[in-house]
């Protein structure tokens, strides 16, 4: 057997050993990996239990809470804050300047979501109340441990980050819905429940969508479209709180009619942004799908700046849910395909490319946003409905197969995370 001498260069005896393998498995190694895994594989769970319930093969429902609203529920308290804790516990250390993230920082906040999302989907299939409460206390415990630890970034922080902090308030609110819901709930206050989950997706899910956006999408474009000119501007954070501090105030406060001067404020902040956002140069299409995500956003809240005036001008015109599954599905949906993929590529040594798995599921959701949105008006819209919910976990099953993959191997490249 061939080895080197001590007078080769390959030799020293003074090199360090390579490291152990570690005893953990890869799906730890980051929060994006456990939580994203997580993630994928609850919302093709919980898509395919709302499917099954329109298309009557799945009629339980818990006492006291309409089965449209424990969708909401799964959806917007569960499936997509897991990929944002995700997210946002693998970059807080960075914008931050703190240390990374340990297993013990993010392990009790996916195992609790985890456990969160199982029991609440076993409560939407057997109609269990005990279930859906062990399901919110455990996700309640996941949302407590990750705020827990991104407040403890940061107090530590040396100065005040715009982003971090736009995020965290963000996530703040979202436990405040979901404590309220978890008390509603207990008490049998219907009249309380149904706010947490009609407000979630403006009050929650959209600033931190938006922030995420405004900290990273003219970063990726700044380091492949030649000439990108950075546009991040804090004004534009600041004016995205003041129109999502006013539709809340607007809906609780039962001023619907008047909703539309936020939600137009809304409007031109998101439209302004992506104007400038986006690429005048050829752009590869990882890049352009983020955008092309983005744009849902002005058009889903257009539509809800439309929807209330039309009660202000008594027109007679009624948007129904489009105004909410633009932004849901559109939106929310879209970019968490494009960006997940950004991530998963960036942080597993892979190529930054789109590839056709992520294509398909990408094109595929545009499709099923403008079906749900035109479901409104079509003269069936349950058939519409179940089509859309079976379509969006055919379309999502191939990337959510490739996703898990990555996220449960090692990093192609042999470094670390």
């Amino acid at each position: 057997m061939n080895r080197p001498s001590p007078a080769s260069p390959a030799f020293s005896p003074f090199a360090p050993k390579p490291a152990p393998p570690s005893r953990w498995p890869a799906l730890t190694a980051a929060p994006h990996r456990l939580m994203f895994f997580i993630g994928a594989a609850n919302v093709l769970a919980a898509m395919l239990w709302w499917w099954m319930h329109l298309s009557g093969m799945s009629s339980a429902a818990v006492t006291g809470v309409p089965a449209p609203w424990l969708h909401g529920l799964l959806m917007q308290y569960q499936v997509l804050p897991t990929f944002m804790f995700g997210f946002l516990l693998t970059v807080f250390p960075r914008w931050l300047a703190q240390r990374e993230a340990t297993r013990w920082h993010y392990l009790p906040v996916g195992l609790a979501l985890l456990g969160g999302q199982a029991a609440t989907l076993v409560a939407a299939w057997t109609g269990s109340s005990l279930a859906l409460e062990l399901g919110l206390l455990n996700t309640l415990a996941g949302w407590i441990a990750g705020l827990v630890v991104l407040a403890g970034w940061l107090r530590a922080a040396q100065g005040r980050d715009l982003h971090a902090m736009s995020a965290f308030a963000a996530m703040t609110l979202g436990l405040c819905g979901l404590v309220v819901f978890v008390v509603a709930l207990h008490l049998g206050r219907i009249d309380w429940m149904h706010p947490p989950i009609r407000l979630a997706a403006v009050a929650v899910l959209m600033p931190v969508y938006v922030t995420v956006a405004h900290r990273v999408f003219p970063f990726f474009a700044g380091n492949v479209v030649p000439g990108y000119t950075i546009h991040r501007p804090a004004w534009a954070l600041r004016v995205l709180w003041i129109g999502i501090v006013g539709h809340v105030l607007a809906d609780l406060s039962g001023l619907l009619a008047w909703r539309w001067l936020p939600d137009l404020l809304l409007v031109g902040v998101t439209g302004h942004l992506l104007w400038r956002w986006w690429p005048r140069a050829k752009a590869p299409p990882l890049l352009i799908v983020l955008f092309a995500g983005f744009a849902w956003l002005p058009l889903a809240m257009a539509m809800h700046a439309l929807d209330s005036l039309s009660q202000l001008l008594n027109l007679g015109l009624s948007l129904g849910r489009a105004p909410l599954h633009a932004l849901a599905v559109g939106f929310f949906g879209t970019v968490l395909v494009a960006m997940a993929t950004r991530v998963a590529a960036g942080h597993s040594g892979r190529p930054l490319v789109l590839g056709r798995v992520a294509a398909f599921a990408f094109v595929g959701m545009q499709l099923v946003a403008l079906s749900r949105v035109i479901a409104e008006w079509m003269p069936d819209p349950g058939l519409w409905w179940r089509g859309t919910a079976l379509a969006w976990v055919l379309v999502f099953l191939p990337w959510v197969l490739r996703s898990a993959w990555i996220y449960a191997t090692p990093r192609l490249d042999g470094k670390p995370g």
